[in-house]
This record gives C-alpha cells, structure tokens and sequence, in this order.
C-alpha cells in the first residue's frame, strides 16, 4: 500500500513539473506549442537585403512581432541576386530588395516543379548620394537642377555621355578629385541596388527607353565598359553606404542606393543630422526606377511573417523611423514628418525594370566581362540581423 501511495505521488509530482514548464513557456496542457527554442516566440528565419537590418533590428518592430504575432526574426544578411540562386534549406522566407530577384526565385522553383509566390510590402526609389562639391560642379554643367529643397539628375542621358566619354573630375569643375567621373555601385551580379543600376544605365543609354533583346545587345559594350572602371563592388547596399559615409568625397563622389538609407539614417542619428544637410547630397535620377521589396514565404512561419509585415503599425513604422514607402495601395506617406530635407512628397519620373530575360543577358554580359583578362579596373581587391550582404 505504501509503494502504491508512493508511486502515485511521483507521478503527480512529475505532471506539477510538466504542468509549471509549460505555463512557463505560455502553452497549455493539450495546446501545441509555438515555441522554436527561444523563450515562448515562434522563430522564423529567413533572408534580407542589408537596407532592412534596421528595420528588423528596431525594438518597436520587435514588439509588435512578439506581441501581436508570436515571433521572433532571425535575420541574415544576403544580397538580393545572392539569396534566390543560393541555397534556402532552413529558410521561412526571403526578403530581396527587387521583383526581379523575385522573379528568378519564380523560375527557379518553376524548372523544378514547385511553384513560389511574393507580395511587396515596401518600395523605395534608387537614387544617388554624393557631396555638396560635387553636386554644385554637376550644377554648373546643367546635368543636376536643385527643385525647391530636392536635387534632380535633370540631365541624366548626359551624365550617362560625360562618364562614357571618360570626363575627369578636373574636366567639370572638381581640381581636387583625382581619376575619372564614375558612379559607384554594388555587385550587379550579387546585389539589387548594382542590378537595377545596370538597368537604369540601359535605359538610359537607349535614349530613356525601355531596353528589348535587341537594344541590349547594341549597348551591352557600353554597359560592360561602365562598370569595368569601378573596380572592386561591394556585394550589399548598406555596406556600399557604410562605405560612402565613412570614406568622404574622394574615395566615393558618387554612389547608387535607396531612398531609404538616408532617411533611416538621420533618425538614427540625429545627432548627425546639421553635418548631412550641409555636406551629403541625395539626388533623383530623372527617370528612376523602384526598388520592390517582396517577401517571398518558403514556409508557414514565412507566410505568418508576410501578413506582419502588413500590419498597419508596422507599415507606419517603415515609413517614420526607416524611410520605406509602402507597398500598399491604402496606405499613404507623408513627408512632412520627416526631418530631413529634400524628400519628395511623390516620386513620379519612373522607368520599369528591362524583362526578366533582357536582365539574365545583361547580367551575363557583365559576368563575362569578370572574366575577361585585361579589363580595365581601379581597384581590388532581429529581431537579430546576423551580418553575413542588397
């Protein structure tokens, strides 16, 4: 009788035990568990551009994931070209910076007999960031106009010509630059802001129109000409801006990213705010191209995290603190709220990507140009967002 009374005190001591741990955890009794080994959050991994880290990483963002829908995001870094060719094994979703990538994520799971899906969620326009110096001389050679507080690439076709026609610095105004004119870029072959780089550029070589097969292929030379001079790219979006901050004005005179970028960071760092406004210059390209940000679900948890990532909150949030337009139709972004000057209220001189198929020649024609011996270079060489490259 004593071993029976015995026993039946063990095992309710061990139903307390499993009764507390999962209390503890927020589950209940009978109720499967949404716990992926960390606290009581669903962890859901996935890939993101580099411009989003921010983003991510906000505590406010963290929050409402948390709260409203049991998760936590573990986020690595990868370019936008990078994530859809590569291997997603372990992934909840994917996060490039462009439909195009999207796109060839589409493909890819299409020659295999599986199929994939996006939404946009955020848009923000490529632009370009360069200096108070450099932005006065492109002034004077009537290539950028100043609009009330904005700065345009009114001239956009001839800064394409001044840059192919091998223009220096000194040409056009700027003695105390050395070397050429040149935009700076990501890896078109590894980042989104480098790739639609690329397809601005054939745009507007092609007198602003949209590029076919055909037109390509009668600018490719040019094309490939281009970006041989940048020598080493960065293969991500906020390494490249990282770059262009820390380095100044004669390592990078110019460079291409999103709109976004800046706005995040003079939230961040207000502090910086009096030294952005006088010294760095954001300047439109007229036309320009949008920078989508779809989120490409691979799992169950990446579909919970799209429908966040639709949340009215969430939205605002992009918008205020991090400078991503929303890709929503109901929604609308203000500007007035923002501190730094020069944003425009609409972005409305835009271009659309090339096709998918004219993209894949281009990109081919500048992996060929990689490999080609002799080309001319200049160099060489949230919420956790695990730093590994838009």
């Amino acid at each position: 009788m004593r071993r029976f009374i015995g026993l039946l005190l063990l095992v309710a001591a061990i139903g307390v035990v499993v009764w507390y741990g999962m209390k503890k955890r927020g589950a209940s009794p009978g109720a499967p568990s949404t716990s992926a080994g960390n606290g009581d959050f669903r962890v859901v991994k996935g890939y993101i551009g580099g411009e989003k880290s921010g983003f991510l990483a906000d505590p406010e963002i963290a929050k409402i994931l948390k709260d409203k829908y049991g998760m936590q995001v573990d986020a690595a870094k990868r370019g936008s070209i990078e994530m859809v060719t590569g291997d997603v094994a372990g992934q909840d979703f994917l996060w490039p910076s462009s439909q195009f990538a999207a796109e060839v994520f589409r493909k890819r799971r299409a020659s295999a007999g599986e199929q994939a899906s996006s939404d946009i969620v955020f848009n923000s326009p490529l632009v370009f960031y360069s200096w108070d110096i450099i932005a006065d001389a492109l002034q004077r050679q009537n290539v950028v106009a100043k609009r009330g507080e904005t700065y345009m690439l009114s001239e956009a076709p001839g800064f394409v010509k001044m840059i192919s026609e091998g223009k220096k610095w000194k040409d056009i105004g700027v003695p105390q630059l050395y070397g050429r004119v040149t935009i700076y870029s990501t890896d078109p072959e590894r980042s989104n802001s480098g790739t639609m780089f690329a397809a601005l550029l054939a745009t507007l070589l092609n007198d602003g129109d949209v590029v076919d097969d055909a037109a390509a292929e009668k600018h490719l030379p040019a094309i490939r000409q281009f970006f041989s001079r940048m020598g080493y790219m960065e293969g991500s979006s906020a390494d490249l801006f990282k770059q262009f901050l820390n380095t100044g004005v004669g390592a990078n005179p110019i460079i291409v990213g999103y709109e976004n970028q800046m706005i995040e960071y003079s939230i961040e760092h207000p502090e910086q705010l009096p030294v952005l406004q006088q010294s760095v210059r954001v300047i439109y390209p007229q036309p320009t191209m949008w920078s989508s940000h779809p989120v490409i679900p691979l799992t169950d948890a990446g579909r919970k995290f799209l429908e966040a990532m639709k949340d009215p909150d969430v939205q605002r949030l992009a918008w205020e603190r991090h400078g991503f337009r929303s890709g929503l139709a109901a929604v609308q972004n203000d500007v007035r709220g923002l501190k730094l000057r020069g944003v425009p209220p609409r972005i409305e001189s835009v271009v659309p990507m090339p096709s998918s198929e004219v993209m894949e020649k281009i990109l081919e024609a500048l992996r060929a140009n990689d490999a080609q011996p002799g080309t001319e270079t200049t160099g060489t060489t949230g919420t956790t967002a695990t730093n590994t490259s838009s």
